[in-house]
């Protein structure tokens, strides 16, 4: 056995992992956004920078990495939070390389070792040696790229997201497993010494280092992403299972793993009260008793979200075979696919405990994500699946080479070695850079400076369009812009921390509405301490509703005898949430569209419109490609063609022909299948015509 004894090379893995990292670490360098994001990048920036905390569960563990990020002299706060998601993903997709090169160590163990001496004395004059390198580090090599280049990780490697980090800790305990059962394994069969005839099997402990290792830094990862890696103890329970036993969970093993992981999750977890204790600019929650930390910790205002119908299972199904047909290639072209279903199926004949370890991994991860509706970062929760395909996929590459070595002379082996990772990574490459080349991304700058840029001194923006508050955080907190501009998230309004807020950034506006804020907040906190007892009675709901509208109204009317108020075409959607404040301002105020927001005026009259002056920079103009479910096509550009069209009609109510026409041809210049823009444009056209 002191053949595969050698199959094992440090230098070489680590040449390997190197590699990956360079290329990885390059490549997202190169397509880095240069400024804030979309969804919730500019909340995560503003937390990091000041040790807030963040939305739930609150991701301590990133909030202090990106903290320590922030503070690098190097471009603004959002490249240099956005870096340090490079620095992770490029980390993760080597520490990928490590966890295929020593499951395939593995695999040639167990390979070795159902072979008889003859067929192995015969393997080494055939130059075994360099054969099984081949079939390790290819395949490594293989999926180390193709998870660099993969749609999502790379998606999340270019801006600020807590997602890079979570991967990156994921594999990490990953590798630490298989590096403990390859050690295992090999002590047992005596690989690369001399074996004992007639010694007897006892449990190994020798590199239980190795366990206790991955058990704390699952305890850490709990702080960054809790869900997605606490979906893959099942799979890290198979690891243990098959490698040592039942024996392991009733020794005190487990109890040490256990105590270490609970020890790293405590740890990192009281982060969270420290934090609050110093009242950050975001103080999410504020979860400064065990009560409220533990609120925030499972995340209970999100678990309106899940939901176990099989209907909703089915269509999350289906959007998850979308998501993984173009993860690692174009949906025509899907070669890893191919590789990993073929690695399955060789997996289940030669190391049956990886085979059982990439399964659980998927089937726990779908288990819950089919049950959880979610529109913007759902991709990322199906990080862990796209993991397990990567490996699976080395596996079939591994497959794939042995058939080469049988068909072939060495030589040529290893050219059908090369050729296949090349073409594996390239495909994912060439598939994924349009859509995550991130270079020239400015929506979300641009976005806020059109919203800005119509509003007067010390205006008034009522919103609930997350993609208009999260970037305003980063705008007016990082970046000092228009501090007198009053942003209000009306959905956060629901929530009593929110006000804290708004006390730190707008105290006038506070103390303007002083009476009906306290009212609100105090029935608000007797809703969040129980809001079971809301739910089951008719007259609490009455209150807290009623109490709600007579804060906004209040809100409205006092800010609109110091400045204009205005609202987002959103908060005019009459639903059940705010349907009165919507009748309300329709009812009170006329609606005039000014750029991407409608000014509330208190007359009927025309209101003369400036022309507006859009930054549009990689929404239409081909440098960033956006898939249909991305939130620029479901949101932004809606945001911009839908109030073009609205000035448009505004200026033809007033017959003002010509200035409607420009309108509605700008909205087609954004979206030229937009039927209303056309409908209009035709409309207007014909009145200029007609004496």
């Amino acid at each position: 056995m002191n053949n595969i004894g050698r199959i094992h090379s440090s230098r070489v893995e680590l040449l390997c992992a190197g590699a990956v990292f360079l290329a990885a670490l390059l490549v997202y360098s190169w397509t880095l956004a240069p400024t804030v994001t979309l969804v919730d990048s500019g909340e995560l920036i503003v937390v990091a920078q000041g040790l807030g905390v963040a939305h739930p569960p609150g991701f301590p563990l990133w909030v202090i990495l990106a903290h320590l990020a922030s503070l690098v002299p190097l471009g603004n706060v959002a490249v240099r939070i956005n870096s340090s998601s490079a620095l992770f993903a490029a980390v993760a997709s080597a520490m990928l390389t490590l966890v295929v090169a020593e499951s395939m160590i593995t695999a040639s163990y167990l390979s070795k070792w159902k072979q008889n001496k003859r067929r192995e004395q015969q393997s080494k004059k055939d130059g075994d040696s360099g054969m099984s390198r081949l079939l390790v580090f290819a395949p490594a090599l293989s999926a180390g790229l193709l998870m660099a280049f993969s749609r999502t990780l790379w998606f999340y490697a270019t801006i600020t997201e807590v997602y890079a980090l979570n991967a990156l800790l994921i594999v990490v305990i990953f590798f630490l497993m298989v590096r403990w059962r390859r050690c295992i394994v090999a002590d047992r069969m005596h690989v690369g010494r001399p074996r004992n005839v007639g010694q007897i099997s006892v449990p190994i402990r020798n590199y239980d280092a190795y366990l206790y290792a991955a058990a704390l830094v699952f305890g850490l990862a709990l702080g960054v992403h809790h869900v997605t890696v606490g979906l893959t103890l099942p799979a890290l329970a198979v690891i243990v299972y098959r490698t040592e036993g039942v024996r392991f969970f009733t020794s005190r093993r487990l109890i040490y793993a256990a105590l270490i992981s609970i020890g790293g999750l405590v740890a990192v977890y009281a982060y969270l009260p420290f934090a609050a204790s110093r009242s950050p600019v975001i103080n999410w929650g504020n979860p400064h008793s065990l009560q409220e930390i533990w609120w925030h910790i499972t995340g209970r205002q999100y678990r309106v979200f899940l939901s176990f119908t099989p209907k909703i299972m089915g269509q999350q199904f289906v959007e998850f075979c979308r998501m993984a047909l173009r993860e690692f290639s174009s949906v025509w072209l899907p070669l890893p696919l191919v590789l990993a279903l073929a690695g399955f199926a060789s997996a289940y004949k030669r190391d049956r405990t990886t085979f059982w370890f990439l399964l659980f991994i998927v089937i726990s991860n779908l288990a819950y994500d089919l049950s959880y509706e979610i529109a913007e970062d759902k991709d990322a929760y199906y990080l862990p699946v796209f993991i397990s395909i990567a490996i699976a996929a080395a596996f079939g590459m591994r497959w794939l080479i042995q058939i080469a070595i049988l068909k072939f002379k060495p030589s040529g082996s290893y050219w059908v070695a090369v050729i296949a990772v090349l073409l594996t990574s390239s495909t994912a490459f060439t598939a994924n850079w349009p859509f995550n080349n991130r270079r020239h991304y400015f929506i979300a700058h641009d976005y806020v400076e059109n919203l800005l840029s119509t509003i007067e001194s010390n205006g008034l923006l009522l919103t609930q369009d997350w993609q208009v508050v999260s970037p305003m955080f980063y705008a007016q907190e990082i970046e000092q812009r228009r501090r007198d501009v009053k942003v209000i998230d009306v959905n956060l309004l629901r929530r009593s921390w929110y006000f804290d807020y708004l006390r730190h950034a707008h105290p006038d506006l506070v103390e303007r509405s002083r009476e009906q804020i306290d009212a609100f907040v105090e029935i608000l906190k007797q809703w969040e301490r129980d809001p079971a007892a809301f739910a089951t009675n008719q007259l609490l709901t009455q209150r807290i509703s009623a109490a709600f509208f007579e804060m906004l109204r209040s809100i409205v009317t006092n800010e609109n005898r110091v400045a204009p108020v205005y609202v987002t075409q959103d908060l005019l959607f009459v639903d059940t949430m705010n349907g009165e404040l919507t009748k309300w301002i329709t009812q009170n105020y006329q609606l005039v569209p000014q750029g991407l927001v409608f000014n509330l005026a208190a007359d009927q009259s025309f209101h003369d419109l400036p022309d507006p002056h859009l930054q549009t920079r990689g929404l239409v103009d081909g440098t960033v490609r956006f898939d249909k479910d991305d939130v620029v096509n479901l949101k932004i550009l809606p945001a911009y063609t839908s109030m073009l069209v609205n000035r448009g009609r505004y200026l033809a109510l007033f017959n003002q022909h010509e200035r409607a026409i420009v309108a509605f041809k700008e909205a087609l210049a954004l979206n030229p299948s937009l039927a209303t823009a056309r409908q209009g444009l035709a409309e207007n056209t014909a009145k200029t015509r007609s004496p």
